[in-house]
């Protein structure tokens, strides 16, 4: 035990170290052509996987990757429990858009950084915010690049229900609004790194690309097949995730 807990106070040490030192490094990068920003910014994406595999044992796996569209521009909507995802499906899906909430974009450095990446930073729960989250995903498809959407609009425990986080109609509007397929993402992320821990445990993250939703369908038919199949899958990869952990404290 003692071991583990050094090999997590060294971990956030080098997690911590990584963030401040690519936050100042990048600043130079945000004068390059989009394409080497991009290659830049993915070399902090693979330095914070390093950091997390080598130091503290905590590695992940893809499964369906079969599921994934051929087209570079398309939507993914994921689950999200966790700060994990949200460096992971950078690295997955390369220079991919990720929706943030307006206040982001101005953390000093980090915003500036991620709004050079060409994310979307939006006023939630606004009719203006919604348009500005139409029109940032219309770009982002015309620049062929795949748009991620966490539908639930916040990170939530991996034992929620959808009932009370429920997903949200933006996504379905998003939807409409590109004519594009969906791409359902679910995790178990939660188990290993959750909200607000400062304590990482070690072990195996799963992400699993779930069947396309096509483009054309109804809008409510469309929640209902998003929600139920990444919600199911969702809760299979933590009673998966939760037997992992009891093996590595035996």
């Amino acid at each position: 035990m003692m071991l583990l807990r050094l090999r997590q106070i060294v971990f956030n040490m080098a997690f911590y170290s990584t963030i401040i030192f690519f936050c100042f490094a990048l600043l130079p990068a945000m004068l390059l052509p989009r394409t080497a920003y991009i290659r830049c910014l993915n070399l902090f994406f693979k330095s914070v996987y390093l950091c997390e595999k080598y130091i503290l044992g905590l590695d992940y796996e893809v499964r369906g990757l079969e599921n994934i569209p051929k087209e570079k521009a398309f939507l993914i909507a994921a689950k999200h429990c966790s700060a994990y995802e949200t460096f992971k499906l950078n690295l997955l899906f390369q220079d991919t858009a990720i929706i943030n909430k307006k206040e982001l974009q101005y953390i000093p450095l980090w915003g500036w950084i991620a709004k050079r990446a060409g994310m979307i930073f939006i006023e939630r729960g606004t009719s203006k915010g919604l348009q500005s989250l139409i029109n940032g995903a219309k770009r982002v498809k015309a620049e062929g690049r795949p748009l991620v959407i966490f539908p639930q609009g916040t990170r939530v425990p991996v034992d929620s229900t959808a009932e009370k986080y429920p997903y949200k109609r933006g996504v379905v509007r998003v939807y409409e609004a590109t004519e594009q397929s969906i791409l359902p993402i679910a995790t178990n992320s939660g188990l290993f790194w959750p909200k607000g821990a400062f304590y990482i445990k070690p072990g195996k993250v799963i992400f699993e690309c779930l069947p396309v939703i096509p483009s054309g369908l109804a809008g409510d038919d469309v929640l209902i097949r998003l929600q139920d199949s990444i919600e199911t899958a969702s809760h299979r990869l933590v009673a998966e995730g939760r037997i992992q952990l009891n093996k590595q404290t035996r």
